[in-house]
């Protein structure tokens, strides 16, 4: 809970009594292995969940069963906040590796955000930076190359893990495959495989074992045309990869 409440505060405002009340949330603790559905297209969930350990991800199923990933969900992550009043979900939640979530009952946070505004405020807060992470989602889906795709996707989980406190020094984990990889970019593993290749021989990055080391963030930024702000991290946030972003955007 106080990663949840840490993530919070870097975007929202809120004093120490608010706090306490986020850190005496009930939860249950729950454990998935790799590739687990968590809540299904269809249900009704009754609680949301914070993710604790390992990655999560949505995902979208088309008529012929071909799968599209929407996003990916690390510690810190309350991937559904919006149920609290969407009840049908219209995607499924699943584990994409081992992880652990803390389970939020529903009617405990309905409670709080009708006894706290400044907690409303922040909760929906989050739920439209994770809409804002859709849209930037649709203009590389839509405008960007292969290559400016995988550099993007890059430099946002390396980003998204740095302010967690996952990741440093241009280093940080991806601990999923090339295909899901291309899933999620909306190109074949073939089109992924040659973006790697791509930004490998210039020496932007280096993609071993599950592991990302930044090589040049410059280039990087650049092929990505990356521009943090719309993962609203807060203006006070010290990162050589959000000032650079910046930069190169103005």
């Amino acid at each position: 809970m106080e990663v949840f409440v840490g993530k919070l505060q870097r975007s929202s405002n809120f004093d120490q009594e608010d706090r306490e009340a986020l850190l005496k949330l009930p939860y249950t603790i729950r454990r998935f292995g790799a590739r687990e559905d968590i809540f299904r297209y269809g249900e009704k969930p009754a609680y949301c969940c914070l993710v604790l350990d390992g990655w999560v991800h949505r995902y979208g199923i088309v008529g012929d069963g071909d799968r599209q990933i929407l996003l990916f969900y690390i510690p810190g992550d309350v991937p559904d906040l919006q149920h609290l009043f969407l009840p049908l979900l219209d995607h499924t939640l699943a584990s994409i590796t081992a992880s652990t979530l803390a389970f939020i009952p529903h009617r405990s946070l309905y409670g709080l955000v009708e006894r706290r505004p400044r907690l409303m405020a922040a909760l929906w807060r989050d739920t439209l930076i994770d809409t804002s992470m859709y849209r930037e989602r649709v203009m590389c889906l839509g405008r960007r190359s292969s290559v400016g795709r995988t550099a993007h996707f890059f430099c946002e989980m390396y980003l998204r893990q740095e302010v967690a406190g996952l990741a440093g020094d241009l280093r940080c984990s991806i601990p999923i495959t090339q295909g899901e990889i291309a899933d999620v970019l909306g190109i074949t593993p073939v089109h992924l495989n040659r973006s790697l290749r791509t930004l490998r021989s210039r020496n932007v990055i280096d993609l071993n074992g599950g592991h990302l080391k930044i090589l040049d963030r410059s280039a990087l930024i650049k092929a990505a045309e990356f521009d943090p702000a719309y993962l609203h991290l807060g203006a006070n946030l010290k990162s050589s990869l959000v000032s650079m972003g910046k930069a190169l955007a103005d």
